[in-house]
């Protein structure tokens, strides 16, 4: 699948590629600001949504509610850009797209993360049980980002 859209992505990669890029921001950049993203933004969507779920004042409650809706936006974008980039990335460096384990994780948490969306926007259809999915899934695509990661370093050392 990667050969067919190659063609469709290279002129875009070959434009960023005629900017004086240094090598190493080409092939690093993508996961330093991923990495912030995923720490910063998601790490305080995920304590906003946790502080949610655990405490009992209301103030705290609204609060954290409103800055989680916020981050959890802001991280679903930031991270759908971010894969934007490390597939042009990818195109820029020659490497093989769409075939690495962090390619995959990093699919499937952007869809985890805009299913989650989703479920908020129902309002959980006032189910608690919905709520409690919502906040697992929400956490398992925020663990999944760290294994992506894990996997991003290890496909960033091998070429």
């Amino acid at each position: 699948m990667g050969e067919i859209i190659r063609p469709y992505l290279e002129p875009i990669a070959d434009w960023f590629g005629s900017f004086p890029i240094p090598a190493v921001v080409t092939h690093w950049g993508h996961p330093l600001m991923m990495g912030i993203v995923v720490v910063v933004i998601g790490g305080f969507a995920t304590t906003k949504g946790w502080k949610i779920r655990t405490t009992e004042e209301v103030e705290v409650k609204q609060e954290s509610a409103y800055w989680h809706k916020k981050a959890a936006l802001w991280l679903t974008t930031f991270i759908s850009l971010g894969w934007t980039g490390g597939v042009l990335s990818l195109v820029m460096q020659g490497q093989p797209i769409f075939e690495s384990p962090h390619f995959w994780t990093g699919t499937i948490a952007i869809g985890l993360l805009m299913a989650n969306g989703a479920l908020s926007l129902t309002k959980f259809l006032g189910k608690d049980s919905l709520r409690t999915v919502h906040a697992y899934l929400g956490s398992s695509a925020i663990a999944l980002l760290a294994v992506h990661a894990v996997l991003g370093l290890n496909l960033g050392l091998s070429f």
